[in-house]
């Protein structure tokens, strides 16, 4: 018998897809485009090229994706599955700043790589579609974007309090500050003000919220998004400064009806009155407070689980639900770090009767507690935050929290001390980065201060060439050294005006490559209207849950803004989401919790131990990492066991949501399965021929064995049909696996018909031995477009089943009962069927379940 030799059965099929570009999707319009067919767009978050390449645990979401796409050509859908690159960003950057190689040519690199290693697994990406962030083809319309946004009063520059980092010379986002310093290189970060380019999501706050709703999105994903986005309904309230000149410290509160229990106030460190606020014996004490703050990002600063620090001002507010004379209305003016100056007016009235961060504040500074909502008698906690009637809240005493909380905001209104308000924790985006490696801004800076956008018809704003990216040592962007490029001549006016120097996020190229991926060559515009209204919108977007909140929230938020210009269709850019589990390695740890790298460990002693000492070491679950010595290159797999097998082996080791870990022991079992599924074809007394039952047609309706396996297989198909409902491929692998063993034991019954729906079934989990199997049944390429097969529900169904017998509730024997058998039938073969057992003993009652048992009780 040929042995199944995987490699150049692979590497056959992975050039015949290349050389007839098997899996190009047309649009409407161009050669091929069948408009009868249904369209299904289906998804990967694209990649950072990163040098390394791809580990195992990267593709696990593309290899679901492919499954899906393979699937959906086979039911006859136009199926786009594009893949581009993520590719500007700081590590290429910091990679040219090192080596002094242009991040253009290592991003090529990398790109080369990562596409070599996606076609070597057999993911049926269309690339004709391919583009990278950096292609100045596809920025140019990222720019084109902007100048949209611009023109709505949608992009703004401000000076904003920002994450500075002196050693890599830019600013990072709070994401990637963890205590004070960047998250790559571990370099110390200071806030300080910087003029910036802000992008106004607020303005869509609401319509970010809503429009979750109609979106077929994991739970906990929309949560997050409405946590992050935050909208809250309350009021402001404006708190006069004792002893000054009319100036009051403005709050936000969503329980104005507390306002009588507040007993103290809070202001965040950047509080533009907080200079106003503190006294002469206090400054020393605040401005150290204030320094040590600056340090710490909004996470640390807001950590519930932390000790609640602050300082006193030494100044003093007046809390206007008391008369300025009553001794209850002078409220201590604290400076904490817990209060963002980024969320509501960055001050807070304290009340701890009603709040646990309060009271646990007040407790640790000795301040007043004064409950306003009365709790139940049997509440025997500290601060009380459920409903209940008011107390201690004069004209408010009684009433119940929400009509307390109304009453309240009318008062306000009426006396001029506040008014109702909503606000949200989302912040405004901020969109510079004062790198080189981004999109530039085209904008132009006139000699007053002012600006103005570059015009489309003068896009792209290429980026200049340049052989030092450093910035310089003033902390100015590096594209400041290209004196020839920043100089524009204005024909209008006459004037020299300046290139902006900062450039946009990495986030800003990911906004919107969905679109760019419909139309990707189109030189006249983003994409044409008619290819965005026949792919409409992603059907199946899938990505870790690392991005349930930023890029989303910011590829929504633009979508948008295209919708509202009138060039899409849709109010959202992806119908429905799915985020696949992250694929973790092994590593071991010593007795005091140090992580120890995979090659300094015998992990073949039992329990395993140091190589140096022989010190016993545990092994645990890990993030693959390079610093643990666990990356394992899938290319190595491929080479060693095939793809099919590894594709295999990586949906098969559990539900595609589902984290789980990656071990090398296991991928045998796939590569085994395939043996014997090749086995079930393949003539053993020849080297490439068919099996002869495979070689005739089938002829007839199956009888005997092969009816049996006529029914396995249809439940073995049912149960790959029902995995792609939740994308746990996990159970059809199953479901293939004991098939093929059922089908072994009666490899001559197996039917040419059979056969070829088996292969189909099989070609999206393992397409290159199903392109082999279906091109020596005799059919031409490719199986990609062959159909699907079709459930018959009647081959679900048993002609009989396993009836138990029992007597006295014990089992004693088991029979085979016909389908649909009524109850005195049943009855009588259950007793037919233990007569001997019966013998001298009265039946007092017979109990029947149909469809399941029968019991005797005798005496």
């Amino acid at each position: 018998m040929q042995p199944y030799d995987p490699q150049p059965i692979e590497a056959r099929w992975q050039a015949w897809w290349k050389s007839h570009q098997t899996f190009h999707c047309p649009n409407p319009g161009e050669p091929g485009f069948d408009a009868s067919k249904p369209k299904y767009y289906v998804l990967d978050m694209f990649p950072y090229p990163s040098g390394a390449g791809l580990h195992v645990g990267h593709p696990i979401g593309y290899l679901g994706t492919d499954i899906v796409a393979r699937r959906k050509r086979m039911e006859g859908f136009n199926v786009l599955h594009p893949m581009g690159y993520d590719a500007f960003g700081l590590p290429a950057e910091q990679y040219a700043i090192q080596t002094g190689q242009h991040p253009a040519e290592t991003t090529a690199q990398n790109i080369a790589t990562f596409r070599g290693q996606m076609e070597r697994l057999g993911l049926s990406f269309d690339w004709s579609r391919e583009f990278a962030t950096s292609d100045v083809d596809y920025y140019r319309w990222t720019q084109w974007i902007f100048a949209r946004l611009y023109d709505r009063g949608l992009a703004y520059q401000t000076e904003v309090p920002v994450w500075w980092c002196e050693a890599l010379k830019t600013v990072l986002a709070n994401e990637e500050v963890i205590g004070g310093r960047s998250e790559r290189g571990d370099h110390p970060c200071v806030r300080r003000p910087l003029k910036q380019w802000m992008l106004k999501i607020t303005a869509y706050a609401d319509r970010l919220i809503e429009d979750l709703e109609g979106l077929d999105w994991p739970e906990s994903v929309k949560a997050m998004q409405r946590e992050w986005i935050g909208r809250s309904e309350g009021a402001e309230v404006r708190f006069p400064i004792a002893g000054g000149k009319g100036e009051a410290l403005s709050i936000f509160t969503t329980r104005p009806d507390t306002l009588f229990g507040a007993t103290f106030m809070v202001v965040a460190p950047e509080h533009p009155l907080l200079d106003r606020l503190v006294t002469p014996e206090q400054k020393t004490k605040v401005d150290a407070y204030v320094a040590e703050a600056a340090v710490k990002s909004d996470l640390e600063r807001t950590d519930l689980a932390k000790d609640k620090s602050g300082v006193f001002t030494g100044g003093y507010c007046l809390n206007p639900a008391f008369d300025p004379a009553d001794e209850r209305a002078r409220l201590p003016v604290f400076v904490a770090d817990y209060v963002l100056i980024s969320y509501g007016t960055g001050a807070i009235m304290a009340v701890p009767g009603q709040d646990q961060r309060d009271w646990d504040f007040a407790k640790a500074y000795d301040l007043p507690i004064v409950r306003t909502v009365q709790p139940p008698a049997d509440f025997d906690g500290e601060a009380f935050t459920g409903d209940g009637p008011a107390m201690n809240s004069g004209f408010l005493d009684g009433l119940g929290v929400a009509e307390a909380k109304a009453r309240m905001i009318a008062w306000l209104a009426e006396q001029g001390l506040g008014e109702a308000r909503v606000t949200y924790r989302l912040r405004d985006w901020l969109f510079s980065r004062q790198r080189y490696w981004g999109e530039p801004f085209p904008v132009l800076h006139r000699p007053d201060g002012s600006h103005q956008r570059v015009r489309d018809e003068d896009l792209p704003v290429a980026l200049p060439h340049m052989t030092q990216f450093a910035p310089p040592d003033d902390g100015s962007p590096p594209l400041s050294k290209a004196t020839d490029w920043l100089a524009v001549h204005d024909p209008v006016s006459g004037e020299t005006l300046q290139r902006d120097t900062d450039t946009m996020p990495g986030w800003a190229g990911s906004c919107w490559y969905y679109l760019r991926f419909m139309d990707p060559h189109n030189g006249s515009a983003p994409f044409s209207q008619e290819a965005v209204r026949y792919w409409n919108q992603v059907d199946l977007y899938v990505g870790g849950a690392e991005h349930a909140v930023l890029h989303l929230l910011y590829a929504r938020f633009w979508h948008k803004v295209l919708f509202d210009e009138g060039l899409v269709p849709t109010k959202e850019p992806f119908q429905r989401l799915f985020n696949q589990g992250m694929l973790q390695g092994f590593a071991y740890k010593d007795a005091t919790g140090r992580l120890i790298p995979v090659d300094e460990v015998d992990g073949e002693a039992e329990p395993p131990v140091l190589k140096a000492s022989g010190e016993p070491v545990e092994r645990i679950v890990a993030k693959i990492s390079k610093s643990l010595k666990n990356v394992v290159n899938p290319d190595d797999v491929c080479q060693r066991y095939g793809v099919d097998t590894f594709r295999l082996y990586e949906m098969f080791m559990g539900p595609l949501a589902d984290s789980k870990p990656w071990n090398d022991r296991d991928v045998p079992g796939p590569r085994r399965f395939l043996e014997r599924f090749w086995r079930l074809f393949v003539d053993p007394d020849s080297s490439d021929r068919l099996r002869p039952n495979l070689l005739e047609a089938s002829q007839g309706a199956a009888v005997g064995e092969s009816l049996e396996l006529e029914k396995q297989f249809h439940r073995c198909l049912q149960r790959v049909n029902d995995s792609f409902e939740h994308f746990n491929f996990n159970t059809a692998v199953a479901a293939f696996m004991e098939f093929v063993n059922v089908a072994t034991k009666s490899v001559g019954a197996l039917r040419r018909d059979q056969a070829e729906r088996l292969v189909c079934a099989i070609a999206p989990f393992a397409p290159h031995v199903a392109e082999e199997l279906w091109s020596r049944l005799g059919h031409p390429p490719s199986v990609c477009f062959a159909p699907w097969p079709q459930v018959e529900a009647s081959y679900l169904v048993d002609e009989d089943f396993e009836l138990v017998v029992q007597i006295m509730g014990k089992v004693r024997a088991r029979a085979r009962a016909p389908q649909g058998a009524n109850q005195d039938e049943l009855a009588a073969l259950a007793r037919a069927s233990i007569e001997d057992r019966l013998e001298g003993k009265q039946i007092v009652k017979t109990i029947v379940v149909p469809g399941k048992l029968v019991n005797f009780v005798v005496r």
